[in-house]
């Protein structure tokens, strides 16, 4: 065995010795963290950071019920950072947001037929796209299908007063009984952006 080969052998010894420290180093670190963790004072890991959130309306004759959670933004950058530009987003935290009409209504003038959607949005620089999805239940955007898509608009974001938890409201609405159509504005507003779309419901 010349001393080429013999030198070879000691330097990987001597590699997988340093890899196999910095392993257990990294393990024992790993482990010291969670201990660290788990003794905080309260600490429950049941409990979620992005609140579960669901706000309901009646307009006119329809029941429209929007379920999702919240997220805070902590001192985050949202818009191009924490939510990225040209992607779909799940329009909240956790599970992919999710909006109910009890019958058919119509969103911005186009038509949707009752039932539960998932919601997603894609935001970018300009106009950002509202997404209707058919698979209601979702985590994320992770399986997100665009063949499932039932309706996409075009909205324009609009500034708005700050709002540290992404919130949904019912705002503007207009109910009769004399057989109109009944409407409202939906909002959702986070950080410094609110992003609008109108509901219509058959008044008769």
């Amino acid at each position: 065995m010349n001393f080429q080969v013999i030198r070879n052998k000691i330097l990987s010894l001597i590699g997988i010795f340093f890899l196999s420290a910095s392993i257990a180093v990294s393990a024992q670190q790993m482990k010291k963290n969670n201990q660290k963790e788990s003794k905080e004072p309260g600490w429950n890991k049941e409990v979620r950071v992005s609140p579960k959130a669901s706000i309901e309306e009646t307009i006119g004759l329809t029941d429209i019920t929007i379920s999702y959670s919240r997220p805070g933004v902590k001192g985050r950058k949202i818009w191009g950072g924490l939510v990225p530009y040209d992607k779909v987003w799940r329009a909240g935290a956790n599970e992919a947001t999710k909006i109910t009409f009890s019958t058919g209504v119509k969103i911005n003038g186009k038509s949707l037929p009752a039932g539960s959607y998932g919601f997603f949005i894609i935001p970018t620089t300009k106009n950002w796209t509202i997404i209707f999805n058919k698979v209601a239940d979702q985590w994320g955007a992770f399986t997100y299908n665009e063949a499932q898509d039932a309706l996409r608009l075009s909205i324009t974001p609009q500034p708005s007063a700050y709002h540290e938890w992404l919130t949904y409201t019912f705002e503007n609405l207009k109910v009769t009984a004399n057989g109109k159509p009944n409407s409202a504005i939906i909002y959702l507003k986070w950080e410094k952006t609110k992003i609008p779309f109108t509901i219509e419901t058959d008044g008769k």
